[in-house]
């Protein structure tokens, strides 16, 4: 991984970079990502909301109430519709990342797994990472293997 990170959408009009490096990557299986995604899953790549910087193109943005009250931004390709990242209203810190969306993608492996309720069988949830039934309470334990990893790692 070399910051920055670069990435856009599939058909090029819109292009991003992320200034710093990622707090945590995790996977959630809840119907809602299956549904964007249009797969099993997505992955959900945390940043600092600060480092991230549309470089080309104006993206679309849709607002989003969850069932469960919870509200984020969604940031897109008008022209494509692919969506780059969300923005939660709860938490102006962070934004999330789709991170398909990188350009380089060989690195991206997730240390944990969120709603594993709805997850479909053939994917498998790895023992070994920090998994939650449904939305965790907080970040704190997916930050944290995160740094271990990159400890692990060497980084």
């Amino acid at each position: 991984m070399r910051l920055p990170l670069l990435g856009g959408c599939q058909c090029g009009a819109l292009r991003y970079e992320i200034r710093e490096e990622p707090k945590t990557l995790y996977a959630c299986h809840c119907t809602e990502c299956q549904r964007q995604s249009a797969s099993a899953f997505s992955l959900s790549l945390v940043v600092a909301r600060d480092s991230v910087a549309i470089t080309a193109g104006t993206p679309k943005r849709w607002r989003r109430v969850h069932e469960s009250g919870r509200v984020i931004h969604c940031i897109f390709c008008g022209n494509c519709g692919v969506r780059l990242y969300h923005e939660p209203e709860r938490n102006l810190a962070v934004t999330i990342i789709k991170p398909g969306t990188l350009d380089e993608t060989s690195w991206l492996y997730p240390v944990g797994h969120v709603w594993t309720r709805s997850a479909q069988p053939w994917p498998g949830i790895p023992e070994d990472t920090v998994n939650y039934e449904a939305q965790p309470p907080d970040l704190s334990r997916l930050l944290a293997a995160w740094q271990m990893r990159k400890q692990a790692a060497g980084r």
